[in-house]
């Protein structure tokens, strides 16, 4: 494995990251006053960095391919590790969750109509969008568990059911949601049961029950609602790719996306271990500096060593994603979601330790680190699911021999 980045990609890098250093870091306070002053409305201050980003060709850099950056997937990690950095920044330059995932699905499964529609200005940055799969009813971590029902009515469809933590819909700029739910609930083959369907956020029907909160956070201004949808009726044509295609479309955008994630909170950790040794070093308690005192190095070293490791764990899962595909790499992109969030969660709450009362608060980054490291322990599938699927895995290729 080559580790020296790209020269594409290191240019990049910097590039980021002199934008991070001039422009988003300096921008956190005035982000965090404007989301508590207007709730689920954009954030003047992100708006006007989205159009500096844009401007500075620092845009969409995630997608490959004809609608994106071209990057590969090893060229963009390090990429994605800068803007972890903040918690927010990743939709300044428009690579942000849920969005990120929805047009990788509209760019591959979309119809040219639905992707003129639809994936045209979330490129653009237009509009956002929200991905619908998650419900409170059934365990989703076996998707195909979901009970929403999409039944064909002529040329339309109707959807009813109930999803929750359908992260970013309560966003005003969101406009679409991705809808997963069964066309066919009693095929035998339980992997062809489910479809999924483009539904406009505001479309009759679509009722918010609530906002759910993430450990007391309300996530503002994207939000992770509770979502009924009473006998919401779509055309037939807003269909991805086809009755039954659900779940392969979902494996198609999950993967991708769990290694965003670990990509990002390798940033999030990175910040935590510097912030950690900032702190270590400027305070003292009973004579000496935090520096000074022996656990804090060693938890400082434990940190440094766990984020090397996941890194490369990382950037191995994407060089495989490149060289042999999304599906071939699947063995690493598990056991990247598995290693990742966990670590990252060590890291964060050793940082807190560190900064005792300020840790907990607004005053660091940490606080709301923390919870989203901790969250995607859950999120795109608990660590269970896939410490199970890559040990049946491991099993099936070296069982037999030993």
């Amino acid at each position: 494995m080559d580790f020296q980045h790209s020269e594409r990609s290191i240019a990049l890098q910097q590039r980021v990251q002199a934008f991070m250093d001039e422009f988003v870091m300096p921008a956190q306070a005035t982000y965090l006053a404007e989301v508590r002053a207007g709730g689920h409305a954009v954030p003047p201050v992100l708006q006007s960095l989205k159009r500096r980003a844009r401007d500075a060709g620092l845009w969409n850099l995630f997608l490959s391919g004809a609608h994106g950056s071209g990057l590969s997937n090893l060229e963009y990690a390090p990429v994605k590790e800068i803007m972890g950095r903040v918690m927010w920044a990743p939709e300044v330059f428009n690579c942000s969750a849920p969005d990120a995932g929805n047009m990788e699905v509209l760019a591959q499964y979309g119809t040219p109509a639905q992707q003129r529609e639809w994936l045209v200005p979330l490129l653009a940055g237009e509009i956002r969008s929200a991905f619908a799969m998650t419900e409170p009813a059934v365990a989703s971590s076996d998707a195909t568990n979901i009970q929403t029902t999409i039944r064909r009515d002529g040329d339309d469809y109707v959807i009813d059911g109930r999803k929750w933590y359908t992260s970013g819909a309560m966003n005003e700029s969101c406009q679409l949601l991705i809808v997963m739910g069964k066309t066919d609930p009693d095929n035998p083959d339980r992997h062809r049961q489910q479809s999924m369907i483009l539904v406009p956020r505001h479309a009759p029907g679509v009722q918010v029950l609530r906002d759910m909160a993430v450990f007391g956070f309300d996530d503002g201004p994207g939000g992770h609602p509770e979502l009924v949808f009473n006998s919401v009726r779509m055309p037939a044509s807003n269909m991805l790719l086809g009755e039954g295609r659900g779940f392969e479309i979902a494996q198609g955008r999950l993967g991708p996306g769990r290694i965003h994630h670990c990509m990002r909170l390798i940033g999030c950790a990175q910040r935590a271990l510097e912030l950690m040794c900032k702190r270590a070093t400027s305070r003292v308690a009973f004579g000496r500096s935090l520096a000074e005192q022996g656990s804090v190095r060693e938890d400082i070293a434990h940190s440094f060593c766990e984020i090397a490791q996941a890194r490369l764990l990382t950037l191995q899962a994407a060089d495989k994603m490149d060289r042999e595909g999304n599906k071939a790499a699947r063995d690493l992109i598990a056991a990247a979601k598995i290693v990742v969030p966990s670590m990252a969660a060590r890291v964060i709450d050793r940082a807190i330790q560190i900064h005792g009362a300020a840790g907990v608060s607004q005053d660091t980054f940490l606080a709301e680190a923390y919870t989203y490291a901790r969250f995607i322990r859950i999120g795109d599938g608990p660590d269970q699911v896939h410490l199970s699927a890559l040990g049946k895995q491991q099993l099936g290729l070296h069982g037999a021999s030993a």
